[in-house]
């Protein structure tokens, strides 16, 4: 029997600003800054192949997963597993998992507004030619400055969580859906302005290959993180997907706006990576840089080619806009919690929230500088130390908050997730959200989330453990 629940928060004007919304969670510092520095990192060609197959067989069914658990209950995730088990004869416990996903998306807010912060620094810091014609080592010290102060970084870290607040606070049409209509099609047009330099640089088809180029030994290598980088990179695993979902109207076709918006997230990212890298090629840089792609090599690059600090302002707010595109998804399935459990306005629910993830946040701040000292699970000569101050190995804060939330807490999200939606909800609530009139899709696409996607999910998971 069809739903329908309406919910109290609003919900999208059309299916168009839900694939922008969607869209939004999950372009995000994910696709612009992690994917082209994993692709250095892991391989090239290897760890796309991994990331296109786990995006496909893991998360696709996930999204669809949780998309079609929201727009069912049209609550938030925890409210929305306990409503639905209860209905399909189940325990109500089944929201422990969607709120320990709501904890897990703010706890990634925590760190993600810090570098959504060190990204709006490097506009100004870009816009005044800071590093026209400065060497790779000036531009590497230039960095270091940067995070090495406590107090420029907590400032733009504030002005991230800010820009956040405000616009949940707004609540869905007026703050969500405004803010989106404006922020997504900025975002492809500057991704495509960016793709459109890279080609005027001379080492176009070098990025294509670095990309592309297939090295069958570097499969294994990329296995792990291509999973992980799946479930972050389309902003799964946390409910975030699942209230965006909760105000999607019923006429839009869910399956066909899920996989909509994941090809979306997947052409963003690869477009980042053909348009970052021909850049760093220009510049003469490693590609394999790693995290400090985005704040070392490439304002480099910038500094030293040609309409580079226009190319790098551009760059810088594409960075920002993204980053800020995904913090709200981030915030808002908590607040959608705590407005339907108290009596609290949305604005104060909002306010509380951000302060909460700006107060984690200062850990990753303080991480590189006042407690960069501070190690977490030392190996010391086969003793283990679960702190140690000053120590050679183990993890800081910030590493510690990024293992646990994209190692950990998203794949076991997704797996919650997911089996609700295959074995718990029922066949039929299924067929009716999904509203597939083939036969054959919909076997396919319950087949996906009831066996591959968990099998995939707890087999990478497991290998990662034993790892």
């Amino acid at each position: 029997m069809s739903t329908d629940k309406v919910s109290v928060h609003g919900s999208w004007a059309s299916r168009w600003v839900f694939i922008f919304a969607a869209t939004g969670s999950a372009v995000g510092l994910g696709s612009i800054w992690k994917f082209p520095y994993m692709v250095g990192v892991y391989g090239g060609g290897a760890f796309v192949l991994m990331f296109l197959a786990c995006i496909a067989l893991i998360g696709i069914p996930v999204m669809l997963a949780e998309t079609l658990i929201g727009r069912r209950a049209r609550q938030s995730p925890a409210n929305a597993l306990k409503v639905l088990a209860l209905e399909a004869g189940h325990s109500g416990k089944w929201s422990w998992g969607a709120f320990a996903g709501m904890i897990t998306a703010l706890l990634i807010l925590s760190f993600y507004s810090v570098v959504g912060g060190w990204s709006l620094d490097y506009i100004i810091d870009m816009g005044r030619g800071d590093f026209q014609g400065a060497t790779a080592d000036q531009v590497g010290a230039y960095f270091g400055n940067v995070i090495a102060d406590p107090w420029r970084i907590t400032l733009w870290h504030t002005v991230f969580m800010l820009l956040s607040a405000v616009v949940i606070a707004k609540g869905v049409v007026a703050g969500l859906e405004r803010s989106l209509r404006i922020m997504m099609p900025l975002l492809f047009v500057m991704v495509l302005v960016l793709l459109g330099y890279s080609m005027t640089t001379g080492h176009f088809m070098e990025g294509v290959h670095f990309m592309f180029d297939f090295h069958p030994e570097k499969v294994l290598d990329g296995l792990l993180p291509a999973m992980g980088h799946a479930f972050f990179s389309l902003s799964v695993g946390v409910g975030s997907i699942m209230i965006y979902g909760a105000y999607m109207t019923k006429e839009a076709s869910l399956s066909g706006t899920v996989v909509g918006v994941a090809l979306l997230d997947t052409f963003v990212s690869l477009v980042a990576g053909l348009a970052l890298f021909p850049i760093v090629f220009a510049g003469g840089l490693n590609p394999s840089e790693g995290p400090g792609l985005m704040f070392v090599s490439l304002p480099f690059a910038f500094g030293n080619v040609l309409f580079g600090q226009l190319m790098g302002v551009v760059f810088f707010v594409l960075v920002a806009i993204a980053a800020w595109s995904s913090a709200i998804s981030l915030l808002e399935p908590m607040v959608a919690y705590l407005v339907e459990r108290t009596k609290i306005s949305r604005a104060w629910v909002t306010f509380w929230l951000a302060f909460t993830c700006w107060s984690v946040g200062l850990g990753t701040v303080f991480s590189f500088n006042i407690w960069k000292e501070a190690k977490f699970f030392v190996n010391d000569g086969g003793v283990f130390h679960l702190y140690q101050w000053g120590a050679a190995g183990g993890l800081d804060f910030f590493g510690v908050i990024d293992f646990f939330t994209s190692r950990i807490m998203l794949p076991l999200g997704g797996l919650c997730f997911v089996l609700f939606a295959g074995w718990v909800m029922g066949r039929e609530a299924v067929r009716d959200e999904l509203s597939i009139r083939s036969p054959a899709l919909f076997a396919l696409s319950l087949f996906l989330m009831r066996y591959v996607a968990p099998i995939g999910i707890l087999v990478v998971f497991a290998a990662q453990l034993w790892k």
